[in-house]
Formats: structure tokens, C-alpha cells, sequence
């Protein structure tokens, strides 16, 4: 393990290891012992790299995975908003890196670059008495060299894209300077201006969409992103307010 590898602004602060089992866990375990907010745990390779609901996330070396502590005085309803702040920072920096690359935000917490998933992000909260999160975790996978096949959602990386090049360092310093200035701006402003941004770039708005949730599979129009980040989805029957789950566009 090395300390602080990269220039990063406070509080942001690095601890990089070579490999482990999941950043997303070390970055818990360091919360539960008392690191503060902005610790960010990097890794070149994980061995128990996870996504949403538990899948697999494969996390060969060159690409970028990382996980970052938040401790948000904000109501735990609100703590998944900072899945799309994630978001909308994660899409400023690749465009920046990687302009002519198409980038959308696939609700709830995925990027695609021309169509193909490109970045995952996983948000894990854990309580103390009341109704405020002790911290948040947002774990960040992005695809710069390789992307994995036989998945649900075609993926794809920068280099496949036609951009290549880009190190995980560097991609790591431009999330965070993006991140830091959406950050304050939610907590300065509310969810309005991320939700804004989100829906400009928003995958599928107003397009037929299916949503494959545990128990049952809708199909409607995605209408709308709610006000606290619900995805709407007009059905013949009225529409339908979704918190959770995953969505895929409809092909004739």
C-alpha cells in the first residue's frame, strides 16, 4: 500500500493499493474505524470487485476503480441523490479527456459512451440513530482499456472508443475536481441543478423503456426524473414512480 499518490484538493486524500478484494469494503471498514469524508480507497486491480445488487463487477488492471467516503448531514432519503452527482461529475470528466465520445447517464447510476456502458457506480449507506447516514460510500468503476462481455448491457471501454491513453490517475484527478464543484453546489443548492444536468444527459428520456425490477418487468416511456431521483415511467394505466431497478431500452 503507498499513501498520497496524486495532487487531489481538500479533503480529498488518497490511499492506492496494487490489488484487493473490493474497494468498496475498504472504504467501509476505514469509515467504521473514523476516516473522514473525502478518503478515497484506489485500487490498480480488485479480486471481489462488486456492482448493484450484488453482480460481479470484473476489474482487470488499467482500468480505474475507486471508492470515496462521504459523511453528508443530509436525510438518509436523500443520501441516493449523490449517486447522480457522481454521475454528472464522472460524465464532465470523461468528456473532458474524451470529447468526441457520445456520453448519456443511464439511470440510476451508469454511464454509456456511444451506447455502451462505460462506468458503474454503487452507493452504500450505513445508518446511526435517526434518519442521517453515518457515511456514504460511492464506489466508481470506469472502463478505460477493457470491458467485459456476456453481460446484460453491452459495455465498452475508452480505448475501444478510439481513445486511448487515458491512466487511471488521471481520469481519478479529473472526477474529483468535477465532483468537488457538484458537490458544493448540491449541498449549497439542493438536488435541482444535478437533477438538471443528469437529464440533459439522460439515456432514453421520453423513449420506450423496459424496467426489469426483481419481482416484475415494466414497459413504458421514460417521462421524467423525479424530484428526489425516482425514475417515471408512463404506463397505459398512469404512470409509475420507480426508486430502484434496471432499465433497457426497447427494440422493435
Amino acid at each position: 500500500m503507498s499513501g498520497d499518490t496524486a495532487r487531489l484538493p481538500p479533503p480529498f486524500r488518497l490511499i492506492a493499493y496494487e490489488a484487493i478484494g473490493s474497494t468498496n469494503d475498504e472504504a467501509k471498514r476505514l469509515a467504521r474505524d473514523g476516516a473522514g469524508e473525502g478518503l478515497i480507497v484506489w485500487a490498480r486491480i480488485q479480486t471481489a470487485g462488486r456492482g448493484r445488487r450484488g453482480r460481479v463487477w470484473v476489474s482487470p488492471s488499467g482500468n480505474l476503480y475507486f471508492s470515496l467516503v462521504l459523511r453528508p448531514q443530509c436525510r438518509v432519503a436523500d443520501a441516493p441523490q449523490l449517486g447522480f452527482v457522481a454521475a454528472v461529475a464522472l460524465a464532465g470528466a470523461i468528456g473532458e479527456l474524451a470529447p468526441d465520445i457520445e456520453l448519456r447517464c443511464k439511470w440510476p447510476n451508469d454511464l454509456l459512451a456511444n451506447g455502451k456502458k462505460i462506468s458503474g457506480i454503487l452507493l452504500e449507506t450505513e445508518m446511526i440513530a435517526g434518519d442521517r447516514p453515518d457515511f456514504v460510500v460511492i464506489g466508481i468503476g470506469v472502463n478505460l482499456t477493457a470491458s467485459p462481455r456476456d453481460i446484460a448491457y453491452p459495455a465498452t471501454s475508452l480505448t475501444a472508443e478510439g481513445v486511448a491513453g487515458i491512466v487511471p490517475e488521471i481520469m481519478l484527478a479529473r472526477f474529483v475536481e468535477h465532483f468537488a464543484g457538484w458537490l458544493a453546489r448540491w449541498r449549497d443548492e439542493g438536488f435541482g441543478p444535478i437533477r438538471d444536468a443528469w437529464l440533459k444527459q439522460a439515456a432514453g428520456l421520453g423513449e420506450p423503456t423496459e424496467v426489469r425490477l426483481e419481482r416484475e418487468t415494466l414497459v413504458g416511456h421514460f417521462i421524467d426524473l423525479d424530484g428526489d431521483g425516482t425514475l417515471v415511467l408512463g404506463m397505459p394505466s398512469g404512470n409509475r414512480r420507480i426508486a430502484a431497478g434496471d432499465i433497457f431500452p426497447v427494440t422493435a
